[in-house]
């Protein structure tokens, strides 16, 4: 929509039905003498709240309406043009009865309705909301930045003797200009004196006085459906959002919002002049503050939720909920459930945020139903977005700067990151993506927000969403020889920001065999009807539930198990001065996620010994079969934080230092066969020789002066 076109275009055709028109002192009589629960004048209160703040919006709570009368609540929604131009006379003539002195410091004061239950979805806004009050729930997708629309325009008459007419327009009986090309047909200064013949001659000379003329805040920005609602196999719908004054700013892309305003209409320019599109004119814009605050708990679900939490089994049964049609894999089921609770999210003093996100990746054999669990796990996610990595780019997953086609305007646009923030996004597939794609969730992933600087536009987004990845090894299966790093085609600046990382492997077993092929089987047989322990619907319930209000501490006995498990392998690090490191203070802040998260699951508001030794079980588990360098059998997390060994580093720094010797004793550059003959002594194979030519190659500190005669890169 085009801020040049009549963005508050009059509507055509038959208005909204009319009711009978509301006294303006039953308004005034509303916020003057309406009570609020302790017996004070509620209103009053905040119109005095309203003037010590220097602000110019009143809000209005929808339950004080139609406790007070209810045919007010319909006057509103079907008139609300009358119903708030008669609000803002009501605040007027209150502010001048008390304070005089405020009553003109503001050319308009607004009725800021909150809580407007008469909700309508973003599709069901249809041709007979047009002129009445709707209220859309959705996300914000897209916003220009701030721009000033000119809604009283001064214009100067000049005549042939020098003299000049200063007037205003629109005449007083209209609000504001129709749109930006209105121009007057003539001069109303010489028209009130009866000059004529004066305004015919010289009606050329009107000129519009910009820098004198009175102009308000605008914004327009793009709200969509929330993705959890969005009907399967549907494309999302939008609707366009202009914000006036005071309302600009309060939201940005990403932010979860409840509008509240009157449907217009705006001219589409892609079409004849007979196509025009809806619209929303804000009257309030309501940010839900706390995630997952736009989920709705009622009492019954309430009592559900506290009663299974009183289950002693309730750990089992969620993660057997978890997927329930695939067979096995219980720690990848338990690892997820832990990431859909998530830990509690930290700010320090200074402003440091500690994440409470925690990230999983999956990596291992086709067939193995990695897509399949990262599909349920955004399903069953309160926010949940699922994707893949050659359907995902930079832009479409964290945050851009789009120029409209139609209109020129830039608009900052969320992706999925941003629209998930407080939920899931998994990625499937995630070593198919392109590397300047995958370094642009780096930020997201740790900081839990999205920075950009474009076009003129700076912003920093919230993105505090938990990614649960999948992908395939590079040489099609998993090879067990070689370390994760060497498996799958993924930096190591990703690998080290996932909190669990688990292998997947299918490899032949009778007993394992026998029993999955029974229970595939069995699945197909009963059609896919597979029992959950939980209903889909009720687990999502109870995960909200525990993500909004459920926030575990440490106590002092699950503390003193993670610091044991802690020290203990740093210890054997510090042991032997050329030991690897088996962890690092990144898998400690993992730990007291996975154990806060552990005590979500039971609604716990304690992290009790239990749950600390099961996240040290897990964070064991993953460390001995990701961390573990196949060459030593020792575990080392640099396979992870760095992508290579100890053991692999120091080999590279001997085969580095026998170059170099022999370059600076003056050689042009040392031969294969040669240098094969010098590593023999240092316990470096051929195999491994060839292996850490290739790599230091590829990183650019080795090249070929010669055919297999090798020299360091100065």
């Amino acid at each position: 929509m085009n801020g040049s076109e009549r963005v508050e275009a009059d509507l055509s055709g038959p208005v909204a039905e009319h009711v009978q028109k509301v006294d303006v002192g039953l308004i005034e009589s509303f916020l003057s003498n309406f009570k609020g629960g302790d017996g004070s004048f509620k209103y009053k209160e905040r119109i005095r709240r309203m003037i010590r703040e220097e602000s110019r919006s009143l809000p209005i709570d929808y339950e004080d309406l139609a406790a007070y009368d209810v045919n007010l609540v319909d006057y509103i929604e079907k008139n609300p043009d009358d119903a708030f131009e008669a609000f803002s006379s009501a605040i007027r003539e209150i502010i001048r009865g008390e304070y005089p002195e405020h009553a003109t410091r503001f050319e308009r004061f607004y009725a800021r309705l909150n809580g407007w239950v008469r909700m309508t979805s973003i599709r069901g806004v249809m041709s007979d909301c047009l002129g009445k009050l709707t209220a859309v729930d959705g996300v914000i997708v897209k916003a220009t930045p701030r721009k000033s629309k000119l809604y009283k325009a001064l214009f100067v008459h000049a005549l042939p003797t020098g003299e000049e007419h200063e007037f205003w327009w629109p005449p007083e009986e209209r609000e504001e200009l129709k749109d930006d090309m209105e121009r007057p047909p003539y001069c109303p200064v010489c028209v009130g004196a009866g000059v004529e013949e004066e305004r015919l001659r010289y009606r050329g000379t009107i000129k519009l006085e910009p820098d004198r003329s009175k102009y308000r805040d605008w914004q327009h920005m793009v709200v969509q459906e929330r993705p959890e609602e969005i009907p399967a196999g549907q494309i999302p719908r939008s609707i366009d959002v202009v914000l006036t004054d005071d309302l600009v700013d309060v939201a940005r892309p990403g932010d979860r919002v409840t509008v509240i305003g009157i449907v217009r209409l705006a001219r589409s320019s892609r079409f004849n002049r007979v196509i025009y599109t809806p619209y929303i004119e804000a009257n309030n814009v309501v940010v839900a503050q706390r995630l997952l605050e736009e989920l709705k708990f009622s009492a019954e679900d309430e009592a559900k939720v506290l009663e299974l939490a009183k289950d002693p089994l309730i750990r089992r049964k969620i993660i057997a909920s978890i997927a329930p049609t695939i067979y096995g894999m219980w720690d990848v089921k338990e690892a997820i459930a832990l990431s859909l609770f998530g830990g509690n999210p930290k700010v320090t003093r200074d402003g440091t945020r500690l994440r409470g996100d925690i990230h999983i990746l999956m990596v291992g054999d086709p067939g193995t139903a990695k897509s399949q669990l990262l599909q349920y796990a955004a399903r069953i996610a309160p926010r949940g977005i699922y994707t893949t990595g050659k359907g995902s780019s930079a832009a479409g997953l964290t945050a851009a700067v789009v120029k409209d086609k139609q209109t020129g305007e830039y608009f900052l646009e969320a992706g999925a990151m941003v629209l998930a923030d407080g939920g899931i996004v998994g990625i499937d597939e995630i070593d198919k993506m392109r590397d300047e794609d995958r370094v642009a969730i780096h930020e997201a992933m740790e900081q839990g927000s999205v920075s950009i600087a474009k076009a003129g536009i700076v912003a920093r987004l919230n993105a505090r969403t938990t990614v649960i990845a999948a992908g395939n090894p590079k040489r099609g299966r998993y090879v067990s020889s070689e370390s994760v790093a060497e498996n799958i085609d993924l930096p190591v600046t990703i690998l080290s920001r996932f909190d669990l990382i688990f292998i997947v492997r299918d490899l032949p077993d009778l007993s394992k065999d026998t029993s999955l092929t029974s229970y595939v089987l069995k699945t197909h047989e009963k059609a896919g009807h597979v029992e959950s322990e939980l209903p889909p619907d009720l687990l999502r319930k109870y995960i909200a539930y525990a993500r909004r209000y459920v926030k575990p501490e440490l106590t002092g006995e699950a503390e003193e198990i993670i610091k044991e498990y802690y020290i203990e392998l740093r210890k054997k690090s510090a042991e032997k001065e050329d030991a690897p490191l088996a962890i690092t203070t990144r898998q400690l802040e993992a730990l007291v996620r996975l154990a806060e998260a552990h005590a979500k699951m039971k609604l716990k508001s304690k992290v009790e010994a239990e749950d600390a030794v099961e996240a040290v079980r897990l964070m064991n588990t993953v460390l001995e079969r990701v961390g573990l360098d196949v060459e030593t059998g020792t575990i080392d997390i640099d396979l992870i934080m760095t992508g290579k060994p100890k053991s692999m580093r120091e080999k590279e720094v001997i085969i580095i230092k026998l170059i170099r010797e022999a370059v600076n004793s003056g050689e042009e550059c040392v031969r294969y066969k040669e240098l094969r003959k010098r590593v023999v002594d240092y316990g470096i194979d051929e195999e491994a020789l060839e292996k850490i030519l290739r790599n230091l190659r590829k990183n650019g500190e080795l090249y070929e002066p010669k055919t297999s005669c090798y020299a360091i890169t100065d």
